[in-house]
């Protein structure tokens, strides 16, 4: 096999939950023109059924299912419909999860005064939205003894990030489970299962466009001290990430087993000095 097929993600069945989302549109895209079958989930049955047509009009293949990642029943439905179409599971993509407002805990608000259930549903949606698509889908993994499962973790799992505390508690959690998991999966089931983590930095999205940056185009406050603590002194571009997602996934990441890959410009690289 050459160095570029070991890249190629060509007849893979790849399941992305959160597909529906901004991240989710890029991963969706980087799948099928690295030549997956894409098994999109998300709550939006409509917009998995958008990037369904996405994926068609690139001449791969497609699946939308409306499946919460919180809910077993549905997501154990979900493997029943893939397997039904497609007959195995190759790799996941655990892409479900994000901050919510409720859960931000501002400068103007006491921090001790902040509802504590806003937090754990933060925690619950980004940790847990995680580990049970992969205790559903990564067992037809395990079972056939290869195949890729991809956390994403985040700047808030190697250093504090204000304000997001809950989103900082779940993604730190993601890097711990992602190296259990790689290692508990690799001594019970062998060489050809992994497990890996994306940590992205700073992406300007329309998800948090009005967060960093101004009416004007200018950087908030907020938005200026990632741009000053970015060694590349800007944000991050959602298709900067799809390299190191279908590597990952491939054949020519086969020894690559328990890390988390930062996507971040050099970020938590940085002392600031």
């Amino acid at each position: 096999m050459g160095i570029l097929d070991q890249f190629s993600l060509k007849g893979k069945v790849i399941i992305i939950t959160g597909g529906t989302g901004i991240l989710g549109e890029s991963f969706v895209k980087a799948l099928a023109e690295a030549g997956a079958k894409v098994a999109i989930l998300g709550r939006n049955l409509e917009k998995a059924i958008e990037r369904v047509q996405l994926v068609e009009s690139l001449g791969r293949e497609g699946l939308a299912i409306q499946a919460d990642v919180l809910k077993e029943e549905q997501i154990i439905r979900a493997k029943e419909q893939i397997l039904e179409k497609w007959g195995t599971i190759d790799g996941l993509v655990n892409a479900a999860g994000g901050n919510m407002p409720n859960a931000t805990i501002g400068p103007d608000k006491n921090l001790f005064e902040v509802a504590v259930t806003d937090t754990l549903a933060a925690i619950e949606l980004n940790l847990n939205g995680t580990i049970i698509p992969t205790h559903i889908f990564g067992q037809v993994i395990a079972e056939k003894g290869k195949g890729s499962i991809i956390n994403i973790a985040s700047l808030s799992s190697h250093q504090a990030i204000t304000r997001v505390l809950g989103y900082t508690v779940a993604k730190t959690g993601i890097v711990g489970y992602t190296k259990w998991m790689a290692t508990e999966l690799s001594l019970r089931y062998g060489d050809g299962v992994r497990v890996n983590a994306i940590a992205p930095g700073v992406f300007l999205t329309e998800q948090n466009r009005a967060l960093v940056t101004n009416p004007d185009g200018s950087y908030t406050e907020r938005g200026q001290k990632f741009i000053n603590n970015t060694p590349f002194s800007r944000l991050g571009n959602p298709s900067e990430l799809e390299g190191a997602l279908v590597f990952l996934l491939s054949d020519a990441a086969s020894f690559v087993n328990g890390e988390v890959l930062y996507v971040d410009g050099g970020f938590t690289a940085w002392t600031g000095v």
